[in-house]
């Protein structure tokens, strides 16, 4: 796929460079030369672009969620099909994934769980709301940018997914956050998002998933099934507030769940106002209530409580007794030394009482040889027991602190001849490996070795000033950790141009995979600096830092491309030359200027006014007659709510006068006579 880097699709997003792949797709960083700006290009994959069915579905989903349009939602702008290429253009992120994040931070204190939870919640509210369900929330598809906000991706996308994955071919990765009737196969609606994110919670809170297995089917049934622990079992200082709104989040009974995403959030909103909410009544839809459990003795489909405070304790380098690995590991070499004294003498006592024994079989077998001193048939007696074969237990994945070797007296455990390897998969002080293997059938008394992990290796930061940008370049890519790597122009004295002036993170820093590594290249001596996306505050300082007395301006404008108080542009341009006292004008986002319209139908005319002026939009009030809204509430607004539009954008309202009165008068009846006419009397009859 990465044949696309270079390309022009459209005669307008050029292909850069590869930041993701995943199952069905690879995302490139591109440049969008109409609108010149860094975008996000999403290009399926050649086995699902031949699909016509699957590419049918990848433009209807994708043109659907377009028309989405919220803070926490990866905006897409373009679906395209180009040079037999299906593709869609999306916001570009500078951020890490919340798996990342995790991976980094282990788990997030509730603070931290709850201000991403709820910016989760609201793009699921949102996308809900118009009949999107995402189907695939997981902390690989939630992006946190460096402002500590959040926005979610691939919506719809995994939708299309879905119609063509089964559980078999479903990633590890995904089937740890689905729901139960995505497990069956079952109709899935918004509450399916909902336990999805109850999941993610989880883990934020406790640093793992609540169900892992061998094999996507059985962690699929364990969905099914439930049960999972309670976070507060699994980490300290989980509020029962927010435990509960997880776990009512991903009940695996469907109408336990909550009903909604307002609903979750609303929950949210109580417990961020008073975290010492417990929610400990029942409540509507027959959810059970938070109470405590006791201390687990009995295994759940996890670790017991004494094993995650174990296992806590490893990552922080102590044992369960506050002890580090060194002195307990010193403490267990004591024990094994009197151990062998004590074994070294009862082997003495036995030795004597064999020699006793081995008398009184010498007589018996006498006995038995001499003739008719026993039955002349005999039979062999060797057997698999006398042998002593044992089968050998499985330690993997155990903390080393755990075993004990009087627990398995039939093999000889040797802690004081472990072996020690880096390893991405175990934690720090976790057997990864043995010999001989789990299952093989030994004679009693042989010895096991232990491989444990001394955790994740370790990589740091090269020093690479005064490289040239394609040695230092090179140098990175060697490493094999799939560095995110940017160049920075910076005037330089010492360094000559072309060459590394410094780097973020600094050599002998740790680095991580996927870490985002800054390369600043010397331009040469008093060379305007290439500012652009640095905060007004880093830009100053490297202005600064060329100590030739440049006068800094700054104004500021809205901006679609760059953040709120980055430099989006600068006079002079980067590259060229400054003199002493010139004077640099930097040119700062205000954000984007833009903001959702909210939505005032059958509103009252004082919230309505009140609300478009909060959103920094300008209110037109036209009244007119209405038979059905009463009197003072909003008929109609002139642009639909969840519109993003500039601040300032005018909103006619029509605010109802109540009814027509032209309409409700009615024309006076006929005056009916008050008396009625007189009879003809005779006189007036008679003729004259």
């Amino acid at each position: 796929m990465e044949n696309y880097i270079g390309r022009l699709l459209d005669n307008r997003y050029e292909i850069l460079e590869v930041i993701g792949t995943g199952g069905m797709a690879v995302v490139y960083r591109a440049l969008d030369h109409r609108l010149n700006r860094a975008v996000a290009v999403k290009i399926l994959k050649d086995e699902f672009s031949r699909n016509e069915e699957f590419r049918r579905r990848f433009h209807a989903e994708s043109q659907a969620v377009a028309m989405l349009s919220h803070p926490n939602i990866v905006s897409v702008y373009d679906v395209s099909h180009s040079e037999n290429a299906d593709y869609i253009v999306m916001e570009l992120i500078e951020g890490i994934s919340l798996k990342q994040y995790l991976e980094k931070k282990g788990n997030l204190n509730w603070r931290e769980t709850l201000h991403f939870s709820m910016q989760i919640a609201k793009a699921l509210e949102h996308a809900h709301s118009r009949g999107i369900v995402h189907r695939d929330i997981k902390p690989h598809n939630i992006m946190i940018l460096k402002d500590g906000s959040i926005k979610v991706a691939d919506f719809g996308i995994a939708r299309v997914g879905s119609a063509k994955n089964t559980l078999t071919r479903e990633a590890l990765g995904s089937v740890h956050y689905i729901s139960p009737e995505q497990a069956k196969g079952a109709r899935v609606d918004n509450r399916s998002d909902l336990y999805s994110l109850g999941v993610v919670m989880y883990e934020m809170l406790t640093g793992r998933t609540p169900y892992d297995g061998e094999t996507p089917v059985s962690v699929a049934i364990q969905h099914i099934n439930g049960g999972a622990r309670r976070p507060s079992e699994l980490a300290a200082g989980v509020p029962l507030g927010l435990e509960y709104i997880t776990m009512r989040a991903m009940n695996s009974n469907l109408e336990k769940r909550y009903a909604s995403a307002a609903d979750m959030l609303h929950d949210m909103e109580e417990f961020r106002k008073n975290p010492s909410l417990t929610f400990m009544n029942p409540v509507a839809d027959g959810a059970t209530t938070v109470v405590p459990k006791t201390p687990a003795t009995v295994r759940s489909g996890g670790m017991t409580r004494s094993e995650a405070e174990r296992y806590a304790a490893a990552r922080a380098g102590k044992t369960g007794d506050g002890r580090t690995v060194e002195e307990r590991r010193a403490e267990r070499a004591r024990r094994e030394a009197e151990r062998a004294a004590e074994r070294k003498k009862k082997m003495i006592i036995i030795g004597v009482l064999a020699g006793a024994v081995a008398v009184a079989l010498i007589a018996i077998l006498l006995i038995v040889l001499l003739p008719g001193g026993g039955d002349a048939e005999t039979e062999e007696t060797t057997s698999t027991e006398e042998v002593g074969e044992v089968r050998v237990d499985n330690f993997i994945g155990m903390p080393l602190d755990s075993i004990d070797p009087d627990d398995y007296p039939d093999l000889k455990i040797d802690l004081r001849d472990v072996k020690e390897a880096y390893s991405d998969e175990f934690e720090e002080g976790y057997v990864m490996d043995q010999t001989p293997k789990a299952g093989d059938m030994v004679r009693k008394g042989r010895k096991v070795t232990l491989t444990v992990s001394k955790g994740k290796e370790e990589i740091k930061m090269p020093d690479l000033i005064d490289m040239t940008e394609a040695t230092a370049m090179s140098t990175l890519q060697e490493l094999n950790l799939g560095l995110k790597i940017t160049m920075k122009d910076e005037s330089s004295k010492e360094i000559r141009q072309g060459n590394i002036v410094r780097t973020e993170p600094k050599a002998d820093e740790k680095l991580e995979k996927g870490q985002e590594v800054i390369l600043y290249v010397s331009l040469g001596e008093n060379k305007m600096p290439n500012l652009k996306g640095d905060t007004e505050a880093n830009a100053r300082a490297r202005l600064n830092a060329l100590k030739i007395g440049v006068k800094i301006e700054v104004l500021y404008d809205t901006n679609d491309e760059y953040e709120k108080d980055r430099v989006y542009r600068t006079d002079p341009e980067a590259g060229e030359q400054l003199m002493p006292n010139d004077t640099v004008f930097l040119y700062v986002s205000k954000g984007s200027g833009k903001v959702l319209v909210p939505n005032v139908m059958h509103q009252s005319r004082d919230y309505a006014e009140k609300a478009l002026a909060e959103a920094k939009l300008e209110v037109i009030i036209n009244e007119v007659y209405d038979d059905e809204v009463p009197l003072g509430y909003v008929i109609s607004q002139s642009v639909l709510p969840g519109t993003e539009v500039k601040e300032g954008t005018q909103i006619v309202i029509d605010i109802s006068k109540g009814q027509d009165p032209s309409k409700t008068e009615a024309t006076e009846p006929p005056t009916e006579p008050t008396e009625p006419p007189t009879e003809p009397t005779e006189e007036a009859t008679e003729a004259p």
